[in-house]
């Protein structure tokens, strides 16, 4: 069975898994695996960007999103014709375009929105794997987006070939429930970060202890030659941030990382 695992770690944005997969598929005719994606509009590889925090604590991270290629696929159920959308012994999820009758069922129960309607065709489509390219065999062995990604961060193969790497992966959105064949490393937790600095030495403040108390942890760490502290990779919680340096105490209290958390320039008097 055929497994995607991405790194979102060694992914650098450039996004050539995204314009790739256009120029794989807008103007040509793949059937029985896919007809034409429209020009504009679809891309049924995506990558996300998501610009996280507050200036001047931010990070950016980049996360490519195809079809997860589900074992308990929904758009499988909720389609209307039979065989309409099938699974492969391989593992990959295929519209079939000959079979779709446009009825939409799918894209309503796709919970990751990874099914496009074309309207010139009537039909659902997304991201077939490249099976095309699978299925000509010789020196194509993996789709487009992970042949061009110049990083490694999108890998493709057999389930087994990757265990190792399964076993430390993620799945993308486990509060929905299913079981995609996509496999997610390093996706991006919450942080609370911040530039510690004195307002009667107009300088940063180097060494302070600055400790990080949720509901159910405690992080420690000591400001950088910068004066910044950076707790990442927390649970979506409240927290409150004790800071201590030179006799002197702040706490500031209440700290939600429902979104990423930039505390900007604090002061210590």
């Amino acid at each position: 069975m055929k497994v995607f695992v991405i790194d979102v770690a060694r992914c650098t944005g450039c996004y050539a898994c995204q314009i790739v997969c256009k120029d794989e598929h807008c103007g040509s005719d793949w059937t029985p695996y896919a007809k034409p994606q429209p020009d504009t509009g679809q891309f049924w590889g995506k990558m996300n960007e998501y610009v996280r925090g507050n200036c001047p604590q931010v990070k950016v991270s980049y996360v490519f999103e195809p079809c997860q290629h589900c074992d308990d696929a929904p758009c499988i159920l909720a389609c209307s014709t039979e065989g309409g959308i099938y699974r492969r012994p391989d593992g990959l999820v295929i519209i079939d375009p000959k079979k779709c009758t446009g009825c939409k069922n799918c894209i309503d129960v796709c919970p990751y929105g990874r099914i496009y309607f074309n309207e010139d065709l009537n039909l659902a489509q997304k991201c077939t794997g490249c099976a095309h390219l699978l299925d000509r065999g010789g020196i194509f062995k993996e789709p487009r987006c992970v042949d061009v990604c110049g990083t490694g961060a999108i890998k493709f193969g057999e389930e087994s070939e990757f265990i190792n790497l399964i076993n430390k992966a993620e799945k993308l959105h486990p509060e929905y429930g299913l079981s995609p064949r996509v496999y997610y490393l390093n996706l991006p937790k919450k942080f609370i970060a911040g530039t510690l600095y004195s307002p009667i030495d107009e300088e940063v403040i180097i060494g302070a202890t600055c400790t990080l108390i949720g509901e159910r942890d405690t992080f420690t760490q000591t400001t950088n030659d910068w004066g910044d502290f950076w707790f990442d990779g927390l649970k979506v919680g409240t927290y409150s941030l004790k800071i201590e340096f030179g006799g002197k105490t702040k706490t500031i209290y209440n700290i939600n990382t429902k979104n990423d958390v930039g505390l900007g320039d604090v002061a210590l008097a």
